[in-house]
């Protein structure tokens, strides 16, 4: 998928918040904004989204999402637990109606507990209701970050089609 692609995706998810009144924030790691990038390039970027973060280390985390120091001890910042949290503090701290995280090793290496190059986290959801996911992406560091941020686009576009007026 090359960045045409990509904003054609996130126009895609634009149109259905927008259809919906709904709201996005973003926190990113690994792909350090590039899926905020992609949202500010579709049309009518301020219908549906608001504010993004870029939490590429640990403080960040905690710092601006609020991910407990414990959990990145216990867990890595990569991993099930710490996008959970990424994205809840991200709501918690945005206001906004839904949210995205993405925490992964883009590469060339992997984590030091062994995880591979090409792992990324993901978590989306609102408030009350976080759905997770990892996935291993192939090729270079560029190559995983695409593909996470599209991952990332296509798991919005299905969450927000899933979602009606009695389970929002």
């Amino acid at each position: 998928m090359d960045n045409d692609e990509l904003i054609n995706q996130a126009n895609e998810l634009g149109e259905l918040l927008t259809a919906r009144q709904l709201r996005l924030t973003t926190v990113e790691s690994c792909t350090g904004g590039q899926l905020a990038v992609a949202l500010c390039a579709a049309q009518n970027t301020p219908d549906f989204y608001s504010c993004g973060f870029i939490t590429f280390n640990d403080d960040a985390k905690t710092t601006l999402v609020k991910v407990r120091p414990k959990t990145l001890a216990r867990y890595t910042a990569v991993s099930q637990q710490t996008v959970e949290e990424m994205v809840t503090g991200a709501l918690e701290q945005s206001g906004e109606d839904i949210g995205v995280a993405i925490s992964g090793y883009a590469g060339p290496d992997g984590g030091p507990d062994g995880t591979p190059a090409g792992t990324v986290w993901f978590a989306w959801g609102c408030s009350d209701a976080v759905n997770t996911a990892v996935m291993r992406f192939e090729g270079e560091s560029e190559a995983v970050l695409l593909q996470a941020v599209a991952y990332a686009i296509e798991r919005l576009k299905a969450y927000v089609t899933s979602l009606n007026d009695t389970n929002r």
